[in-house]
């Protein structure tokens, strides 16, 4: 247990006279995702909710790979200034956190961990998850390594083993979190946990000393609305990527099939979703740029087939646009990159896709047309009058004012072999047979 947990005395409870009531519910928030903006504003709302209707505590039950530096910094930025005490827990068991959970668990009131549970392993990385120049990775290796070392240190907890999970990618157990000091509690479940807390007192981060009561009180809790679970599903990378993927490929079977309607409206609605999700998420706008161009010589391809010059070259941009998608954070996780589990597939789906085209294309090219001027040329009638210089000829249903450089009689086969305006240009059968062996 850290120092700045003591058993309750006289004067702490004369303190604890000012604080929340020993009635007041507890008031719960569940985290079970990449720590974004979404996220960011579940937490802060939670919090202000609990502060405006005089919770005794705000319990958040945290799960995360990670997140984005912003959305960190606001969710400790409540939590260090919130009127009610927060107690992060990293639970249930099997769950960690990691990169930017790790320091908003230190930054909490109260941290506690579920048995089976880890936390740490916050040392920089790129937005893609590759390593950083150097002098990139000391800028912000630095500026994390002071932001957790503040927060550490107002928190009682050990400044230098906070800064190793920066610095040196340390990760610990609930156990090994415990004895360093790093977390205050080990709970099987949200109950023990409630029944640790009962009289204890925690100082705030401004040195007010407030009282807990926890055992028996009821626990609110507030799950994300239905908007918010649905953006924050939309605002994961992969997500993200999907959609835009499949945005491209309703557009392009649109514009190939033009009346088809569905594949249109299903790629508007999903590039739609994508470019929401590239809002919310911490975008790299040369990735973002090269992704549009890819998009445009795709759909270009659709348009003006170039057997495939262009979509090929769509698809290189589409590549290298995912790879560098995503900005570089100063407490970053693998998690905020496009996988690659995602990409073979899309780009392999955009590649079959390009390549059926194009081979429909070119056969098309090499078939005979059937319609329109050219459509006519080769097709077989009968001269419905004696033809010297011109006449009539009943040919694909219909009469038709025909040319002819010989005499041809009327009743006999002729073959069209032009098309001046509305005029045919004829020869005999016989004649047109034996010029082609």
């Amino acid at each position: 247990m850290s120092s700045f947990l003591r058993p309750k005395t006289l004067a702490v409870a004369m303190v604890a006279l000012a604080g929340p009531a020993a009635s007041a519910p507890i008031h719960k928030l569940t985290v079970d995702d990449i720590i974004h903006r979404v996220t960011a504003q579940y937490i802060t709302e939670g919090i202000d909710r609990a502060d405006e209707e005089g919770a005794s505590l705000v319990l958040i039950q945290l799960q995360t790979p990670g997140g984005l530096d912003t959305a960190m910094r606001e969710i400790i930025e409540k939590i260090l200034n919130s009127k009610t005490p927060v107690v992060v827990y990293v639970a249930p068991s099997g769950a960690r956190a990691a990169s930017a959970g790790f320091l908003i668990t230190i930054s909490a009131d109260v941290a506690a961990m579920a048995p089976g549970t880890n936390m740490g392993a916050a040392h920089p990385v790129s937005g893609g998850g590759e390593p950083m120049d150097e002098t990139m990775s000391k800028k912000v290796e630095s500026d994390a390594a002071a932001y957790i070392r503040s927060i550490a240190a107002k928190r009682g907890r050990p400044v230098e083993l906070a800064e190793k999970g920066v610095t040196e990618s340390t990760s610990w157990t609930e156990e090994e979190a415990l004895e360093v000091g790093l977390i205050d509690y080990v709970a099987a479940d949200q109950a023990e946990l409630l029944q640790l807390l009962d009289g204890t007192t925690v100082t705030r981060f401004d040195g007010e000393e407030i009282l807990l009561h926890t055992a028996g009180e009821s626990v609110i809790e507030h799950e994300m609305g239905w908007s918010q679970r649905i953006l924050s599903v939309i605002a994961h990378p992969n997500v993200a990527y999907i959609l835009m993927a499949l945005g491209v490929m309703g557009l392009y079977f649109e514009l190939a099939n033009p009346g088809a309607v569905l594949p249109g409206v299903i790629g508007i609605i999903s590039l739609i979703l994508a470019f929401f999700a590239l809002q919310v998420l911490p975008v790299n706008y040369a990735g973002l740029l090269l992704l549009l161009v890819g998009i445009g010589l795709v759909i270009a391809e659709a348009v003006t087939p170039t057997f495939g010059a262009l979509g090929l070259g769509g698809v290189a941009a589409l590549i290298f646009g995912s790879l560098i998608l995503f900005q570089e954070q100063s407490i970053p996780t693998p998690a905020l990159r496009v996988s690659w589990t995602v990409i073979l597939p899309v780009i392999s789906a955009l590649v079959v896709m390009l390549a059926l085209i194009a081979r429909l294309v070119i056969i098309s090219l090499r078939r005979k047309p059937t319609t329109g001027d050219q459509g006519m040329i080769g097709e077989v009638g009968t001269a419905s009058t004696d033809i010297n210089g011109g006449g009539k000829v009943f040919v694909h249903g219909e009469y038709w004012n025909v040319s002819a450089g010989q005499r041809i009689g009327k009743g006999e086969r002729v073959r069209v072999t032009g098309i001046d305006g509305l005029v045919l240009r004829v020869e005999p059968v016989s004649e047109s047979l034996t010029g082609r062996e």
